[in-house]
This record gives structure tokens, C-alpha cells and sequence, in this order.
């Protein structure tokens, strides 16, 4: 009689992802409710967050100039042109 030779099928080899793979820890439960109705917050509109913006140099002279005639002009335009410029520079930088 002939020996008849049995179909071995290979054994799928282990990869070592797979193997350092850490189960996951089971999470503790926490108890919740499941009938709560959920609270929604009133609508509100949301802040618009405005970034300071940087002044070009154009924009920067041309709010100075304004300034400074609208302190001459308070004044009565009894001071030299240089201090009221001077004047309004520094309330722009504040």
C-alpha cells in the first residue's frame, strides 16, 4: 500500500508588529445617565478675535498728521507746527 502524504498548511508566522503591539488597558467605567436630557448652552454670537494689525508707514504719517492739526487747532494754533507733531507722535505710540 502506498503511504499517502497528507496537505500540511504552513503556519502563518508572527511579525514583530504584531507582537509589540500592548494590549489595551481596559478603562475604568464611569457612570452616566443615560436618560439625562442633554443642556444646551443660549446661542451666542462669538467674539471676533482682531489681531493688532500693523500700521504702514503711509497709514502711520497720514493718523499723525490728523492729530496733529486737531491739537494745533485746540490750541489755536499758537505753537509751532514741530511740537504739535511731536505731541501727536507720541499719542500715536501709546
Amino acid at each position: 500500500m502506498a503511504e499517502e502524504k497528507k496537505a500540511v498548511k504552513p503556519k502563518k508566522a508572527t511579525t514583530a508588529k504584531a507582537e509589540a503591539k500592548p494590549k489595551a488597558a481596559a478603562k475604568p467605567k464611569t457612570a452616566v445617565k443615560k436618560d439625562a436630557p442633554v443642556k444646551k448652552a443660549a446661542a451666542k454670537p462669538a467674539a471676533k478675535k482682531t489681531k493688532a494689525s500693523p500700521v504702514n508707514a503711509e497709514l502711520r504719517y497720514r493718523m499723525i498728521e490728523v492729530a496733529a492739526y486737531y491739537l494745533a487747532e485746540k490750541d489755536g494754533f499758537a505753537g509751532s507746527p514741530v511740537e504739535y507733531w511731536i505731541a501727536a507722535e507720541l499719542q500715536f505710540n501709546k
